[in-house]
């Protein structure tokens, strides 16, 4: 009796997942709060019984937060920002993980008149032309990186002190979703990422106005924290849940997130994995 309830008891610890250490990930919010990187880590921690810490901010402040050395991973938006940070030896092997992209929104009488142009840069020059009310989150995030570029593209400079119509919103560091219910609020127009959309879509008056230009395309990849620089971290369950992320299981998860809703997939997947072979 005795031999058998230690093979029971043996049995249950084989099937146990062996422990393994804390993934502490500095993130960009969009991701989080649509809730695909809480989806991701959860079904990891499942399977293989590593555990998660997620913080969040806006990419610039994400990078920062991890120079500290107190992350073992990020996960980011705005690829100069990226690439600085692994040349200057924060971070290493950096890897897509999937893709959406950013639409500007705006009121639906649309009074600068850019519904249905395909350039976001010239619709940013109606904007501007007309002194409609812009609200930008202002605050180096990946979302504001891509709104600068489109900016940049139109050959303008918008200034928060100088230009009235040009609203920085004092709280974007708090995410995408409060400066969608700001602009919302305001009835001006933003850029957005989609899924952030979608998610606050339900009783919003902004609506998407463009969409589908190169320039709006917004590209999340994983980035481990250097251990040359940082030797305490956690770099091997790091570097193995980044191989997950990029593999048919999670990258199927992240074409699979959808809002029940509207049926309508927030991510894509990008993996350099996935597209070799499905692409």
């Amino acid at each position: 009796m005795k031999k058998k309830f230690l093979a029971a008891l043996l049995a249950v610890f084989i099937a146990l997942p062996a422990y393994a250490g804390t993934v502490k990930i500095s993130s960009t919010i969009g991701p989080v709060d649509a809730g695909i990187i809480p989806l991701l880590t959860e079904t990891y921690k499942t399977k293989t019984g590593v555990d998660f810490t997620i913080a969040k901010a806006g990419t610039g402040a994400t990078l920062e937060k991890a120079k500290t050395g107190e992350f073992d991973l990020v996960v980011v938006h705005a690829r100069a920002l990226e690439e600085q940070f692994v040349a200057d030896g924060f971070g290493q092997n950096r890897r897509d993980v999937m893709y959406n992209d950013f639409v500007i929104l705006g009121p639906k009488e649309d009074p600068a008149g850019i519904k249905g142009m395909k350039s976001a840069a010239e619709a940013f020059k109606k904007i501007a032309a007309s002194k409609c009310e812009f609200v930008s989150r202002g605050d180096k995030s990946g979302t504001h990186i891509a709104e600068l570029n489109v900016w940049k593209a139109a050959g303008i400079s918008p200034d928060g002190d100088k230009d009235e119509w040009y609203t920085i919103f004092s709280l974007g560091k708090l995410g995408n979703g409060e400066t969608t219910i700001f602009a919302n609020r305001l009835n001006a127009y933003t850029i957005m990422d989609r899924a952030t959309y979608l998610i606050k879509k339900k009783g919003l008056r902004i609506v998407p106005l463009v969409e589908g230009d190169k320039i709006l395309l917004n590209y999340i990849a994983a980035i481990e924290v250097s251990p040359k620089k940082f030797p305490k971290v956690n770099n091997d369950d790091a570097k193995k849940f980044v191989d997950w992320l990029c593999g048919d299981e999670a990258q199927t998860i992240i074409k699979d997130f959808k809002v029940k809703e509207y049926g309508e997939p927030l991510f894509f997947p990008n993996s350099d994995e996935w597209n070799a072979k499905h692409k």
